[in-house]
């Protein structure tokens, strides 16, 4: 089994990008360093890439780049380091450098203030540690939450009251969407509530947790209740574990299954009963104060709201504004929840806008980025937008303020509602206002598009790509394609006039090399992708990829043609190289990590060069091999 001098495990709440924008920054200062790394992902998912035992007590040295629990005390006895996600990302250099330099003291999980915080992180470790398990709580919460608003909003399709039997626009099915719905989003709290007490007392603490967080929803203290009762919790469980330490390890079952449950229910539970009185006061006068805002002046509201979403990007300010609008949400605000998203969504298309008005002044990488941010936003996933903020923060961050100020502040004033919690333009059936929602956020967007156009146009001298990755440090990723690709799938000169021609040409070729038994349907399923949304990238690179039951295993085709075709694609340009996967029916995922690893090749330079420049199918072979 291969020793690896550090491991890390990274993550984050929402764990869409931070998680693994982290994993390859740390990849790739490790590899400067020739030293051998393993990091272990956390995001919505699950966990990716886990640790054995023997590859924990090999390591060197441990890095946590994570804002939510990755079960850190796995690693008690080991050389670690304990900082957010975002330091991952920003100063992998420094945190591997920890590591190698022996500037980090050994963690005991009895301990854990032995953990060393690298940096400036914010008050230490314990403040972090605070952040940390506020996370966890809000990353179980969130999938409750998206799940429950949309099937609540779906259900308005019917008419706004036709849940209500009373109502002449009652419907029998939007009343079980709206029922079912009404149920997810009811356990927003005790749920929240659960996993924040988790990260603290562990197993023992879930359940005291979800005890505390029914007291605190049944008695109306909203997601603050939840907040406080999470920590009343975990905090709860940590002193019956320091109590109770003394009892023989022969009573650890019962320590874990009466002890902690019973006693840790009861205290936890009845502060809660009577601290509901005074946190449900706060509550209900937060709300009605966000409320009477809403209403009285929706240029404030739109200015707090559009800064705080833009400000970290899916960090605790912008969350913050989100859990707001969640739970105003469930007490049937609409109106709120429409500027929460106008925020959040501005910042990424404003980078596609960017790298459009000025594609020069923007590296090949970053142009990439900006055109998936188009996708990004349009589906509310805010995080794209922050490897552009990282480039000139000080200037950049205020800029994306403006533009998710103005979206918000525009849809505040024309009272537009948005009755589901995420999705982005998704759910845009669901908007009362829908044309006039898309076209508040494109102001927006466009305004801090041009702006960011302008700032990057006047630093064009400085370095953008400040990792340019050689095609040796996708050894993973190289990895994980060898699986799928022989020199008998790399075909080069081909000849073929269109791309409906090279769709066909592809599924019979995926029968000759015995990867089908179906050329035909193979083709409709090229086809009925493409309809899907374009697989054209830029720079003459498409990927189409076909899904069906004749195909018998996965495999990845390569092909570069003799003359460019045309082809949908981000800059507009023909295409001569198309990667194309085939993947069987029942694939368990295992696409979504070729399409990934495909991805982040595409995103290396050298590696794009050499592929355009190369024409032997077996120098193509040995190039994904590498």
């Amino acid at each position: 089994m291969a020793k690896y001098q550090i491991i890390a495990a990274t993550g984050c709440p929402t764990g869409i990008a931070h998680t693994y924008m982290a994993q390859e920054a740390l990849e790739q200062a490790a590899k400067k360093r020739g030293v051998s790394i393993k990091v272990e992902t956390h995001g919505q998912s699950g966990t990716d890439n886990p640790f054995t035992d023997e590859e924990i007590q090999g390591a060197d040295g441990v890095i946590v780049a994570a804002d939510k629990d990755v079960q850190i005390e796995r690693f008690d006895g080991k050389r670690l380091i304990n900082v957010s996600v975002t330091k991952g990302m920003k100063e992998p250099d420094q945190l591997i450098d920890s590591i190698l330099n022996d500037d980090v003291p050994v963690y005991h999980a009895s301990n854990p203030a032995s953990v060393k915080s690298q940096g400036s992180e914010a008050n230490g470790t314990f403040w972090h540690n605070i952040y940390v398990d506020l996370m966890n709580g809000v990353s179980h919460m969130l999938p409750l939450v998206v799940a429950g608003g949309v099937l609540t909003a779906i259900s308005f399709f019917w008419g706004i009251n036709s849940a209500d039997p009373k109502s002449a626009d009652f419907n029998s099915f939007a009343q079980l969407l709206n029922t079912i719905g009404g149920f997810a989003m009811n356990l927003m709290v005790p749920v929240l509530c659960a996993y924040i007490a988790e990260a603290i007392g562990k197993r023992s603490g879930l359940v005291v947790g979800f005890a505390t967080g029914m007291i605190a929803y049944t008695n109306g203290t909203g997601f603050l209740g939840g907040i406080v009762g999470g920590f009343l919790a975990g905090y709860t469980v940590v002193l019956l574990q320091r109590l109770f330490k003394a009892l023989p390890k022969s009573l650890d079952g019962l320590k874990q299954i009466f002890l902690f449950p019973v006693i840790g229910v009861f205290i936890s539970g009845a502060i809660m009963w009577y601290m509901s009185i005074p946190m449900k006061d706060i509550n209900t006068g937060m709300m009605s104060f966000l409320k009477g805002m809403e209403n009285s002046n929706p240029l404030i509201l739109g200015l707090i709201i559009g800064m705080m979403c833009a400000f970290d990007m899916g960090g605790p300010i912008n969350k913050a504004a989100y859990l707001t609008g969640t739970a105003l949400l469930a007490q049937g605000n609409y109106f709120f929840m429409a500027g929460v998203s106008a925020a959040c969504i501005a910042p990424p298309l404003a980078t596609g806008f960017a790298v459009l008005f000025n594609r020069n002044a923007y590296s090949d990488n970053e142009r990439s980025a900006g055109y998936v941010n188009f996708l990004l936003g349009s589906t509310h996933i805010t995080e794209g937008a922050i490897p552009f903020a990282a480039r000139n923060p000080l200037v950049n961050i205020p800029i994306f303020m403006v533009g998710s100020a103005v979206a918000a502040i525009l849809t505040y004033m024309t009272r537009i509602s948005v009755p589901a919690p995420h999705g982005g333009f998704i759910v845009l059936p669901l908007v009362n206002k829908p044309f006039l929602w898309v076209a508040f956020i494109v102001i927006g967007a466009l305004i801090s598009g041009f702006l960011l156009s302008l700032v990057a146009g006047r630093t064009k001298a400085t370095e953008r790509d400040v990792t340019n990755p050689t095609t040796a440090e996708a050894t993973t990723d190289n990895q994980e394609l060898a699986q799928i690709l022989t020199v008998k799938n790399v075909k080069t000169a081909v000849e073929v006039s269109s791309r409906d021609e090279l769709l066909k040409y592809l599924a019979n070729l995926a029968v000759k090399n015995g990867y089908s038994t179906d050329a035909k349907a193979v083709y409709q399923k090229y086809l009925a992708r493409e309809k899907a949304g374009s697989t054209g990238m830029e720079r003459g690179i498409a990927i189409p990829h076909a899904q069906d039951a004749s195909i018998k295993n996965s495999a990845m085709l390569v092909v570069k043609l003799q003359k460019p075709i045309t082809w949908q694609t981000f800059d507009q340009q023909p295409v001569d190289t198309i990667i194309s996967f085939l993947i069987p029916e029942q694939d368990q995922g295992n696409h979504l990590k070729y399409l990934s690893a495909t991805s982040k090749l595409l995103m290396h330079e050298q590696f794009v060069t050499q592929l355009k420049q190369t024409n032997e199918p077996t120098a193509i072979y040995q190039l994904f091999n590498q």
